[in-house]
């Protein structure tokens, strides 16, 4: 059975795993991310790789997913948002550390590519495209089997289509960006502004944040929505708006198989997909016969990007 690695880069932890051809991590590790030192990091991903490929000699290769932008060769971070890199040579740097071939993919890249493997995508053969909903929003495009990377390796960047013209300024330099309404900030952003305007309807939403509107987190929203707090479940409702009318454009432009939810705030499950695949459904009611994707929730989780790193690499 051919075994491969999987480093799942993020601004907080570098986390790593064994996996084998059926997408099961045999084993893992993990270290903080040093994210304010390019060669710090650096040198991190090459102690988690190297330490399961001394555990595991079987292993026949390394593939990374990190949260940053890749250069069309797959060789080069050219920029990481949330940690120091720019124009990074980091693929042929860790082949050359731990001694195995190496891919380097985008995070949100390498989650959609374990779910269309080995997750809620598995049965398609041809398409999905997936919006990861976290802190901002990411996105993948599988199309004909394979993972679609565009003319300059940063295809998929889903949360930078404009929702909104002239709508809240975005970090990409854009106003109106999917990730200035559907992300897990947009959620804290309209439950902090309904809890200012509503407070009578955010009992519990207040209660939990101390009576400080500024103070609501998105873990508190999702508490306070299970327990239907009014305003909590509006912000839900809000991003699944925005997150369904995106879906709703991509089912037109690309016709995939599936659309896949990913990312943290999937976890809220049906406080978020309702509204999402009810505002899909409306926003698409006039195509009458012809058939669309099913919005789905993800499956993989937390290891989606080791396991798809991992099997990305043993394509090489």
């Amino acid at each position: 059975m051919t075994l491969t690695i999987g480093v799942d880069v993020g601004g907080t932890k570098v986390a790593g795993g064994v996996v084998d051809e059926h997408g099961t991590v045999l084993a893992s590790n993990r270290r903080d991310t040093p994210a304010e030192d390019p060669a710090g990091t650096r040198d991190t991903i090459v102690e988690v790789a190297a330490e399961l490929a001394q555990e595991f000699p079987q292993a026949t290769a390394i593939g990374i997913g990190a949260a940053a932008w890749i250069d069309a060769p797959g060789a080069t971070v050219l920029f990481a948002p949330n940690l120091a890199w720019r124009d990074e040579p980091l693929r042929d740097y860790v082949a050359k550390a731990v001694g195995l071939p190496t891919v380097l993919e985008n995070d949100a890249n390498v989650a959609a590519w374990a779910e269309f493997r080995f997750g809620v995508a598995r049965h398609a053969d041809d398409s999905m495209v997936m919006i990861t909903v976290g802190t901002g929003i990411g996105g993948g495009i599988v199309l004909n089997g394979n993972l679609w990377r565009g003319a300059n390796g940063i295809a998929g960047e889903l949360g930078h289509i404009q929702s909104v013209p002239d709508g809240h300024p975005c970090g990409c330099g854009r106003l109106g960006c999917l990730e200035q309404y559907a992300s897990g900030n947009a959620l804290v952003r309209f439950a902090r502004a309904g809890a200012r305007q509503e407070p009578e309807r955010a009992s519990r939403l207040l209660e939990l944040a101390g009576g400080d509107p500024l103070a609501i987190s998105g873990r508190q929203i999702t508490e306070a929505a299970r327990a239907g707090d009014g305003v909590a479940r509006d912000a839900f409702a809000q991003i699944g708006y925005w997150l369904g009318v995106a879906m709703a454009d991509l089912a037109q432009a690309l016709d995939p198989q599936i659309l896949v939810v990913g990312g943290g705030v999937v976890d809220a499950g049906e406080l978020l997909m309702t509204p999402t695949r009810t505002t899909y459904r409306d926003q698409l009611e006039q195509r009458g016969r012809f058939p669309v994707a099913d919005v789905v929730a993800a499956e993989t989780g937390n290891t989606a990007g080791v396991v798809g790193a991992a099997d990305l690499a043993r394509r090489i």
